[in-house]
């Protein structure tokens, strides 16, 4: 094994030439993480009708993956700085090829969010390894390309697990329907478990920190407390013992804060820094961090929602459509990280906010506007719109807001900021479901209106008697309604399994176009109205970027320091 264990095992004091083979190695990995993020949202109604699985078991499996990432992220990184980041990235990447292994295997919805609680943990041992060895292998002058290369791979890695979900679903490769999904992970697990042993170093901290066991079991169970009621509640009608939960969240998490405030003048090494929130800006820039992952976690759920579930699209069409998300984020990642924030800094990230925010407004116009006609090539626009500001926005963002610390603080920085957005698309899943679903049983109505005419006028050519047709329409709108008031947006109700003439197939047809079309103008409405949610938190986020100085740039810590250690502060 080339190893690098030294005092100064974080500036090397000669050059790895197989450095940028490592680099490669490891940008595999975090494209990999950043994929299974949002490649089970397109295979999620696959998923459902393979599983036999409830729809809150659906946002299960898609926050299970975050959380766990979330809750072992931070520690993740002590370990490596401990025991040596190359071992503990070998560690997570097995883990990690092994859960995807199990995912792909599984049986039954609790065997998937189990396994993609394992996935999402090794993930968390994995990923924080990254920018540290990134640190620990190149010079100051090659550090920030790489790390820009790193941002823009991460920017666009949420679009293309979209697109590749979408296709692998589709082409049903050898039968498995969406088990290709997380099975694509074993080859290329395998490949980079091999690569990483021959060619990357072993780096740890000089100074490594403590373990904060207890701080990371307060911190879990703070958020399995608030994301398990808001995910569980609406299935079950809100009964009261969800309410004692969130209430139980706050108080463990004031528990949380009290123990690390503790642990910082006695033991030392807190998972969390709070002096870090010293810093205003910082603190201020991170809740606009994770604001912007709400509002993301929660679009891209509730959009493959709208193409799949609404409009009735296969997970091919859907997936292709979100390359047009893609080729936008791509575009403002480049843009954002080359042009823009070096330049103007915190202008950049609200700028970008900005765009997201109009491309959001624009989508949802043209979703309400078209309805059940809405096509891919009416999405084009809007997509590209949404994509260009997300890129300019999560590219830079982590860099500006490092500036706002002190050097020796950067890597618990970096971490807490890693954890944010983790929880930030956990919490968006969680809270998207019950706006959009909540709004979707309201306004049901709407959708028998825009089609009622119609059925009304075709009914009128069938020679039944008008009793007869009143009576079939109100069948038809109460099987509307029930539908949309179903948790569940793929289940269908008793009142739509009747209600047409019997023996009429006439009618029949007339009223299966009509309910189709009915509930895409429900999702079509619905999905506007929440994205009237996203574009506030996306105002709100612009609001707080405010709080960073006028003149924050890029790579601060490269002017102030020769040598930055990404370990924990407090030691």
């Amino acid at each position: 094994m080339d190893t690098d264990i030294s005092p100064d095992a974080d500036a090397p004091p000669t050059l790895d030439p197989r450095r940028w083979i490592a680099f490669a190695v490891v940008l595999a990995a975090g494209f990999m993480d950043l994929l299974d993020v949002t490649i089970v949202n397109v295979a999620a109604p696959s998923i459902q009708t393979d599983l036999r699985a409830e729809y809150s078991h659906i946002e299960w499996i898609i926050a299970a993956y975050v959380l766990a990432f979330a809750a072992v992220l931070i520690t993740g990184g002590r370990l490596g700085d401990i025991y040596g980041r190359k071992r503990i990235f070998l560690i997570g990447m097995t883990g990690f090829t092994l859960a995807s292994a199990a995912c792909g295997l599984s049986s039954d919805p609790t065997m998937l969010i189990t396994s993609r609680f394992v996935q999402g943990a090794m993930a968390g041992l994995m990923v924080p390894q990254i920018l540290a060895i990134i640190r620990a292998t190149f010079p100051e002058h090659e550090r920030a390309k790489a790390i820009a290369v790193y941002s823009g791979v991460g920017g666009s890695a949420s679009a293309v697990g979209l697109s590749l979900g979408g296709l692998l679903v589709q082409w049903d490769v050898f039968d498995l329907a969406w088990r290709p999904i997380f099975l694509v992970n074993i080859p290329v697990g395998i490949a980079a478990l091999v690569a990483a042993s021959v060619v990357m170093r072993d780096s740890r901290s000089a100074t490594p920190p403590r373990l904060d066991l207890v701080g990371m079991v307060l911190a879990i169970s703070a958020v399995l407390l608030l994301a398990y009621p808001l995910t569980e509640g609406r299935q079950l009608d809100w009964p009261a013992w969800t309410f004692v939960m969130m209430g139980t969240a706050a108080a463990v998490f004031g528990l949380f804060v009290a123990y690390e405030r503790r642990r910082a003048r006695t033991v030392g090494s807190p998972l969390i820094d709070l002096e870090l929130f010293r810093s205003r800006p910082f603190a201020v820039g991170l809740a606009s961090w994770l604001l912007f992952w709400i509002g993301l976690g929660g679009f891209f759920l509730v959009w493959t929602l709208f193409m799949q579930a609404g409009l009735g699209w296969s997970p091919m069409r859907a997936g292709l459509t979100a390359v047009c998300f893609a080729v936008g984020a791509g575009t403002g990642v480049g843009v954002g990280v080359g042009v823009l924030a070096p330049r103007f800094g915190r202008r950049a990230l609200i700028a970008g906010g900005l765009v997201n925010a109009g491309g959001f407004g624009l989508y949802g116009g043209m979703a309400a506007h078209y309805g059940a006609s809405t096509t891919s090539w009416q999405m084009v626009i809007p997509l590209i719109i949404i994509g260009i500001g997300f890129g300019m926005v999560v590219a830079p963002t982590i860099d500006l807001l490092l500036g706002q610390v002190p050097a020796r603080e950067a890597g618990s920085a970096s971490g807490l900021l890693n954890t944010g957005q983790q929880l930030g698309t956990a919490l968006g899943v969680a809270l998207v479901g019950v706006v959009f679903f909540g709004q979707l049983d309201h306004d049901s109505a709407r959708g028998v209106e825009a089609v009622a005419p119609q059925v009304r006028a075709e009914l009128g050519t069938t020679g039944l008697p008008q009793p007869a047709q009143d009576e079939i329409l109100a069948n038809f709108l109460a099987c509307v309604q029930d539908r949309s008031a179903e948790v569940d947006p793929t289940v269908v109700p008793d009142s739509c399994r009747s209600g047409s003439a019997p023996g009429n197939d006439g009618v029949t047809q007339v009223l299966t176009r009509a309910g189709v079309e009915a509930n895409a103008v429900n999702f079509a409405n619905t999905f506007e109205y929440t994205l009237w949610y996203g574009i506030a938190i996306l105002a709100l986020m612009c609001l707080g970027f405010f709080a960073l100085p006028k003149d924050a740039r890029l790579e601060q810590h490269e002017l102030d320091t020769e040598s930055t250690d990404l370990t924990p502060a407090g030691v």
